[in-house]
């Protein structure tokens, strides 16, 4: 499959993945950084001491005040973009995995023309997580998502857990999943590092709105285990309120962890989704 066509890679090539805190990189990027550095953005005045860069001295203050001070610049620098892919089973209902693939794509595409690196992490873990660097590498993280399969269940903790335990520094990290597991709440821990959290949550009608009813046996695409139910107006209306109940839970969730929540349905219109909405939104900028 095609991920990504050409006419949407060639908008997204300008953009910058919008972080919302000042991170701390590696090498040479286009985000802005904690610490200072060597760009054109004044950030703040300090006394001169011996062995600092005197072209740094500012000699207008040091004209009218009499005081040798020198001038600090942010730095630009390189951060890396965790994005996790739930791979689950239950991504494979209603086109979620496709549309979780495009965005992933979308947004490791972006992040790699800024100057960051990407790493993609799955659950259920699929192998060490690739590291992508640079727009060369665009191919390679296109075919590597590609090729991802939906299998198992959603062991979110111990995803969250692997992440946090293997993260050095902040960064960006974005999860891309339906969140259809208990475990869900433990995307709450991902900002625990100080990184940017953007919650990806993907949904489609026929899990919050299923349109069947009657006598039925359902069987839960990640265990198998099989309830038999009766369904009616009524239940449905009840399950469609207990969902509604839910999302508003996830947001509050998100929002109180200091991370931004985005919803999509399989169906979104990516072009429309990445160009307008995540623009209007801050998100890509």
């Amino acid at each position: 499959m095609t991920l990504l066509s050409p006419a949407l890679l060639a908008r997204l090539e300008t953009l910058q993945i919008g972080n919302r805190h000042r991170l701390v990189g590696r090498f040479g990027g286009e985000h802005v950084s904690q610490r200072y550095g060597n760009t054109v953005d004044f950030a703040d005045f300090r006394e001169y001491h011996p062995g600092d860069d005197f072209r740094r001295i500012d000699y207008h203050v040091l004209a009218r005040l009499d005081q040798v001070l020198i001038k600090l610049f942010e730095a630009d620098d390189e951060v890396t973009v965790r994005i996790l892919v739930d791979v689950s089973a239950s991504m494979s209902v209603g086109g979620k995995l496709e549309q979780a693939k495009r965005l992933a794509a979308a947004l490791g595409f972006v992040a790699l023309t800024a100057h960051d690196s990407v790493t993609v992490h799955t659950f259920p873990r699929r192998g060490p997580a690739p590291r992508f660097t640079g727009r060369s590498a665009a191919p390679g993280l296109f075919k590597h998502l590609e090729n991802l399969e939906p299998e198992g269940e959603t062991p979110f903790a111990s995803a969250a857990g692997e992440l946090l335990a293997s993260s050095s520094l902040p960064g960006v990290t974005v999860v891309l999943s339906d969140l259809l597991t208990p475990q869900w709440r433990s995307l709450v821990s991902l900002r625990a590092g100080g990184s940017d959290l953007l919650v990806v949550h993907l949904t489609c009608t026929e899990d919050v709105s299923p349109d069947f009813q009657g006598d039925l046996e359902l069987v839960d695409t990640e265990d198998r285990r099989r309830l038999t139910v009766s369904i009616t107006e009524e239940v449905i209306r009840s399950y469609v309120d207990r969902v509604s109940g839910w999302r508003a839970e996830v947001a509050a969730a998100t929002s109180a962890a200091g991370g931004v929540l985005l919803e999509v349905d399989a169906r979104d219109d990516l072009e429309d989704l990445l160009l307008r909405t995540w623009r209007r939104l801050g998100v890509l900028r």
